[in-house]
């Protein structure tokens, strides 16, 4: 399950810069160039989340959330050079929390 948190994590990546990439074109007037890039990262996203384990797609979109807010919260910082305070950490941790729930949780 740790190679399914490490997909969830490469998959994030992926969305966020698609969706990032659209939003410096649309948000901060960047080139129109942006969006090249972000559609292959949207189409990298759609097709990572193909890879992720055979759990039923909601349980797996579910555990993958956790995962989005927590790399959201990193790209924040590492790219958007804003520091994420307590309670971004707090929610984060909480979603992660969750997420291993989901991904580890006993099943009948």
């Amino acid at each position: 399950m740790i190679r399914a948190f490490i997909l969830f994590g490469v998959t994030a990546v992926a969305e966020i810069f698609g969706c990032y990439a659209v939003y410096l074109w649309l948000r901060l007037h960047r080139s129109a160039w942006w969006l090249l890039p972000g559609a292959l990262a949207l189409a990298l996203f759609a097709w990572l989340l193909t890879l992720h384990p055979q759990m039923g797609a909601g349980r797996v979109y579910a555990a993958y959330g956790g995962v989005y807010i927590a790399a959201s919260l990193l790209w924040l910082w590492a790219v958007e050079n804003l520091r994420p305070d307590h309670w971004d950490l707090l929610g984060a941790t909480l979603c992660l929390v969750g997420t291993a729930v989901i991904l580890f949780g006993p099943r009948s």
